[in-house]
């Protein structure tokens, strides 16, 4: 059981990819830092959402996918040691006399930190569920709102509800020829019109045509299960008509319901569930707090992963001087300078 606090230079909220390039971006300036995030594993949205879609607007990579990135970004920041703390929300934010924060985890661990850097994302996200009475008890056995592992779908008799770009993505991914390809594909939304690329939307009315796929127009108002485990979905057209669909899995895409959860509580300036940040550092109105990613807003803001590097390494710069008081802080490249080959791990080149 942990008794004193764990000291540090910084606490970084949020182990999505800017929170781990903001690891990056302070290991280079020799801050030592430890991560904390509500989800059991590195990659936040990116993990959590899209693993295995692909990513085009990363400078330099012309494709990956979400889990790509991550593992790139968890490759990156090895030399620098971060500690991680995953499965653990942020309770507890409290400015002490020496200029310290004191952060406690909900889990009770407990630091003290020259600076923090919050990079939540849109907070604390949770999918918005499908309310049928009853249904709960199939999370996550039959029932899911997230794709994390879409080999366990393969050969399966599947219902999808939702009319945005998961449903339509995961419905196509699911229909299409490969080692993830389903038994049976039945698109159910409430309307004949969806808010998913029209691209998709003309593909699954083609594949639906060619009776590779079904689509329903209506809602879910009932389910039938057999020894425990959920059989069939009802759902209801706008005929008022009640049909009976079998299924061995059911998938909801309804959007997410972000929240700022205990970070609305820490003090900090907030605009729209978001968090206000100066563009010279991306310091929040806490001096020693700062904001990247799409958890801050400032004029211009562009909710973009390359953004948020972008704010990552100004940050940095900005929190250097509050953990190293009485030291110059300089620009390195790390293309040329020996001092950063070194705390890279890295030999330096020799130039002609």
């Amino acid at each position: 059981m942990q008794t004193e606090p764990i000291q540090t230079d910084a606490v970084i909220v949020g182990a999505g990819p800017v929170g781990l390039f903001q690891v990056f971006e302070l290991g280079l300036l020799e801050i030592k830092c430890h991560i904390i995030d509500s989800l059991a594993y590195p990659g936040g949205q990116c993990i959590e959402l899209y693993p295995d879609k692909p990513i085009y607007d990363i400078p330099a990579v012309p494709v990956c996918t979400g889990k790509e990135l991550t593992d790139n970004l968890l490759k990156q920041i090895e030399p620098f040691g971060a500690t991680f703390h995953l499965g653990q929300e942020v309770m507890v934010v409290q400015k002490q006399e020496d200029g310290r924060f004191f952060v406690q985890t909900s889990n009770g661990t407990t630091f003290l930190t020259k600076t923090i850097f919050i990079a939540g994302g849109v907070g604390s996200f949770q999918p918005r569920t499908l309310k049928v009475d009853g249904l709960e008890k199939f999370d996550e056995t039959q029932l899911f709102y997230r794709v994390r592992n879409p080999a366990q779908f393969a050969g399966k008799n599947l219902v999808i509800v939702g009319g945005g770009d998961s449903a339509l993505d995961w419905a196509l991914n699911f229909v299409a020829e490969g080692p993830n390809k389903a038994d049976s594909v039945i698109l159910v939304h409430r309307r004949d019109g969806f808010r998913a690329a029209p691209a998709n939307v003309a593909k699954m009315r083609d594949l639906c045509e060619a009776y590779e796929m079904q689509f329903v127009v209506g809602q879910v108002t009932g389910f039938e299960e057999s020894a425990g485990r959920l059989s069939s979905l009802k759902v209801t057209g706008s005929d008022g008509v009640t049909r009976v669909m079998p299924l061995d899995m059911l998938l909801v895409f309804f959007g997410l319901s972000p929240k700022l959860g205990p970070i609305a509580d820490w003090g900090l300036g907030i605009d729209r569930k978001q968090l206000t940040v100066d563009t010279e550092k991306f310091q929040t109105n806490i001096p020693g707090i700062f904001a990247v990613g799409d958890i801050n807003t400032y004029p211009g803001k562009k909710k973009l992963i390359l953004s948020g590097f972008h704010e990552a390494a100004l940050a940095a710069f900005g929190a250097a001087p509050i953990v190293f008081p009485e030291k110059r802080i300089l620009l390195q490249y790390t293309t040329t300078s020996p001092k950063l080959h070194k705390v890279l791990g890295v030999e330096s080149p020799v130039f002609d």
